[in-house]
Formats: C-alpha cells, sequence, structure tokens
C-alpha cells in the first residue's frame, strides 16, 4: 500500500501544518514509511504552499509525485494547478467554503467536498481549518487510524495543553463530516 497525498492552499491556512501533523504522527505511532516535502510560495501568509506526504507499507522511492491518490485544495488557485495531477480514480478534497466543485471538471475522481472554513468559523476557531480537513481525509482514505492523530494532535501541543481539546474536537468534526461524505 502507497498513499500519495498533496496538500494544497494559500500559505496561513495550515497546508504545512496539517501534511506535517500526518506525516509525523504516522511516522510515531505505526511501522509505515513516511516521507513529507514541503514546498513554500514567495510570502508565506496569503502566497501559495503546498506539501506531499507518502504514506507506504514498503520503502518510499520519491517524496514527490505527479500521479497523486489524494489531493486536498483549500482554495481555488491549488484546484486549477494541481487536479492534472491527481490520477483517474483518485480522492479530490476540497474546501467547499471557497473553492467551487463546479471548477472541477473531471468525472474520473471522486469530489469530497467539506466547508471546512466555515466550520472553523463556526467554532470560533479561525485556525482549525485544516485540523477539520485532516479529519475528513483520515474518515474517507482510512490512511491511518484516527488515534494516530489524536496521539499526535496530543504531542504536538504538549507545550500548549489547553490547544489539544479544541483541536481533537475539530479533528473529531471531520471525522463526521468525511464519514457522511464516505457513505455517498
Amino acid at each position: 500500500m502507497e498513499r500519495n497525498l498533496m496538500i494544497a492552499g494559500f500559505g496561513g491556512q495550515g497546508v504545512m501544518t496539517m501534511g506535517k501533523l500526518l506525516a509525523e504522527a504516522t511516522s510515531e505511532s505505526t511501522d509505515l514509511q513516511v516521507s513529507f516535502f514541503p514546498s513554500y510560495g514567495a510570502a508565506m501568509r496569503g502566497g501559495t504552499a503546498n506539501c506531499y506526504v507518502v504514506i507506504s507499507d514498503d520503502e518510499i522511492g520519491a517524496p514527490v509525485s505527479n500521479n497523486l491518490d489524494d489531493l486536498v485544495v483549500m482554495n481555488g488557485p491549488s484546484l486549477r494547478k494541481f487536479l492534472p495531477n491527481l490520477k483517474p480514480g483518485g480522492n479530490l478534497f476540497i474546501n467547499s467554503t471557497i473553492v467551487d466543485r463546479a471548477e472541477v471538471k473531471r468525472d474520473d475522481i471522486r469530489v469530497i467536498e467539506a466547508p471546512v472554513t466555515q466550520m472553523a468559523l463556526d467554532i470560533k476557531n479561525e485556525r482549525a481549518l485544516n485540523v477539520l480537513m485532516l479529519g475528513v481525509y483520515v474518515a474517507v482514505t482510512d490512511a491511518v487510524p484516527e488515534d494516530v492523530i489524536i496521539k499526535g494532535i496530543e504531542h504536538k501541543f504538549e507545550a500548549k495543553p489547553h490547544l489539544i481539546a479544541p483541536n481533537v474536537d475539530a479533528f473529531k468534526m471531520g471525522i463526521e463530516v468525511g464519514l457522511k461524505e464516505k457513505a455517498k
């Protein structure tokens, strides 16, 4: 089993944090091989940001792929730029608060819509949109068990324990959305 994932969006949407959390949690809590490869645009906040995460039960040949199993796009420009790299039968996760599904002109992929920006605003935790989307991703793909990410959240925020519960709650909200999307 090998999953090639790209997460893309604007700087400030937590794209790198989402990828790094998935990679580190998987590496620390499973016997799977993991690679994380970040790519930043010219400006951090507001510029483009994307990262590749590869999870495999065997050695990973390359940390970057233009034949993606999964693509998470948090904004429209990322959809337009990276959609051609998603292989037929792949999963496209879109932040449907700001990405228009009508822009997806392919019928050979599965589109998973999650209004994570609006959800983050609704729970008054604007920085949680990445953890919400990570929950959606884990629920739909079963790439790693839920508890792996929860342990990763606990580890990431051990120096700021007041942030653990809100992030775990956001992750679980994302899981709920992902399970509904998976059932469609």
